[in-house]
């Protein structure tokens, strides 16, 4: 501010109310003040403003699995419009489902003093988070609750989805019902296992422990599977894939495979309405879940002190094609 105030000939006291928008300042000088700041490339340090104010950061933090997910770039982009709407900005990145990675992106933008936290975890101890709360950051965690310590959750349905996919699929005719899901220590594989379980139960159809598979979603990892769930002489006739990725690469590995057995996936995905057969899905509003866990942020940033909430979304199943399929 001494150089812009040294070559626009004015005082940093003048700088400052042109920097900060304030009245009172000629047209003229501001112009001045405006072409210095131009020709210098000088910006304002937030951080230091922050402190001597002790106002917010104007940020939020935001930790995922993975930004190349299109479930999560979704999600991300509902949190930023409601962080838009707020005036903030979001900080994000990826913990690649490793609770290591997640600590460390979380604790940064805790050293950055953003205004709270948005967390999808990878893991399940997050103590390590209590001092912050305790120092006035809110924290909402998404998708999947915290391990251990009492906070804020935006879920959906989870359980109540697949239940409901297992129906849809016993009323086609179907009682060889196999389901693909990712890591077993995942919050929503596992909902979607014990959804799956209590489903085969509720319609009346056996629950086979060789027709349930959880692994790391890979190509070959999926495709593995399909090879064993469909073998033998009494194989599986329909499948429910666990999530988004799980349900791509199913579509994969079944693309040769006559007769195709029937496919729900749960997660709706881009241009699933346009294959052949459609795909069936267990579907929610990703948006929804992004932006109502950024409302209850702003709300705690706003004071809100009430008790941590936890709010569950509606799922709901399309039927397009593919679960349609008798066996």
């Amino acid at each position: 501010m001494n150089d812009v105030a040294r070559l626009a000939g004015v005082s940093i006291k003048t700088v400052s109310r042109v920097v900060n928008n304030e009245p009172a300042v000629h047209p003229e000088t501001a112009e001045r003040v405006l072409a210095a700041i131009d020709e210098l490339g000088f910006r304002r340090n937030l951080g230091a403003r922050n402190l001597r104010r002790g106002s917010t950061t104007g940020t939020i933090g935001l930790v995922v699995e993975d930004v190349g997910n299109p479930f999560y770039s979704e999600l991300t982009r509902a949190a930023e419009k409601v962080a838009t709407a707020f005036g903030r900005h979001v900080l994000s990145g990826s913990s690649e489902e490793d609770s290591d990675r997640e600590r460390e992106l979380a604790l940064e933008f805790c050293a950055r003093r953003v205004d709270g936290l948005l967390i999808v975890p990878a893991g399940t101890q997050h103590g390590y988070l209590l001092p912050e709360m305790h120092a006035g950051t809110p924290v909402v965690f998404v998708d999947r609750p915290a391990g251990d310590i009492a906070a804020d959750t935006v879920l959906v349905d989870n359980l109540g989805g697949t239940v409901e996919a297992v129906a849809h699929l016993a009323r086609q005719g179907h009682r060889r019902i196999a389901f693909l899901g990712d890591r077993p220590d995942i919050y929503t594989a596992a909902e979607r296992l014990r959804g799956y379980r209590e489903g085969c139960a509720r319609a009346g159809v056996r629950f086979d422990e060789r027709l349930a598979i959880l692994r790391p979603p890979t190509r070959q990892s999926v495709a593995d599977a399909v090879a064993r769930l469909l073998a033998g002489p009494d194989p599986a006739t329909a499948i429910i894939a666990g999530n988004n990725r799980v349900t791509v690469h199913l579509l994969r590995a079944l693309a040769h495979v006559t007769p195709r057995p029937a496919v729900v996936g749960f997660d709706d995905f881009e241009l699933a309405d346009l294959l052949d057969p459609p795909v069936t899905v267990v579907a929610h509003d990703v948006s929804r879940l992004g932006s109502a866990a950024a409302e209850l942020l702003f709300a705690r940033i706003n004071g809100d002190a009430s008790a941590p909430r936890k709010v569950v979304l509606p799922v709901h199943l399309v039927p397009r094609g593919s679960g349609e399929v008798a066996p």
